[in-house]
């Protein structure tokens, strides 16, 4: 997989998801109507990216090269008559090159990106895994179907940095990491900052 180059619609967000991550969304415009449509009749991905400059629903959007390949876990029509669809994180990606369709919709060559290995979370971040026990035990689906993996450096970050209040810029920057403790790291020195503040 690593490596490995696909055609994908993209869906600019003012957030990051990780790989095993999962993302609620209402979908509303006709362009991401179409998109959903598509994938899941040739049940094929997403390219969640994050928004550098602009809006998610005006024009076209800057955004960041590096983003996320995800597949629609679940869809529903919600009460209000919009769709609600829950996307699922798979593996990072890059963009090579993108497209914008007379509808603004964007399509990406993208290149998968190796996942980040995983590895124990060191005894020196075992309060950053209770911190997100407490954050999922207080969400709902979702958040509380996905499979835990407490002792998995990668997993716990990624849940964190997706959950935490942290900036967007931060929260790409630890999309971008490539080592997990590293990221584990980097979200106790956030933390703190935010303590002191």
């Amino acid at each position: 997989m690593n490596g490995r180059r696909l055609t994908i619609p993209l869906f600019p967000l003012k957030t990051v998801l990780f790989p095993g991550g999962v993302l609620p969304l209402r979908i509303f415009e006709p362009r991401y109507l179409d998109m959903v449509a598509d994938c899941l009749r040739h049940d094929t991905g997403i390219g969640v990216v994050l928004i550098r400059d602009g809006s998610e629903t005006d024009g076209v959007p800057e955004i960041h090269e590096l983003g996320t390949l995800t597949h629609i876990r679940y869809w529903h029509k919600r009460p209000d008559g919009l769709l609600g669809v829950t996307l699922e994180g798979e593996s990072r990606f890059r963009i090579l090159d993108m497209q914008v369709q007379p509808d603004r919709l964007i399509r990406a060559e993208v290149e998968l990106l190796p996942a980040v290995a995983t590895c124990a979370v060191a005894p020196d971040h075992a309060r950053l895994v209770e911190l997100l026990r407490q954050i999922l035990a207080q969400l709902e689906p979702p958040y509380t179907t996905l499979t835990p993996s407490w002792d998995d450096a990668d997993w716990v970050g990624a849940r964190l940095a997706e959950l935490l209040p942290l900036d967007l810029t931060e929260k790409q920057a630890l999309l971008a990491e490539e080592d997990a403790r590293t990221r584990l790291a980097a979200i106790a020195r956030q933390l703190a900052e935010l303590e002191l503040d």
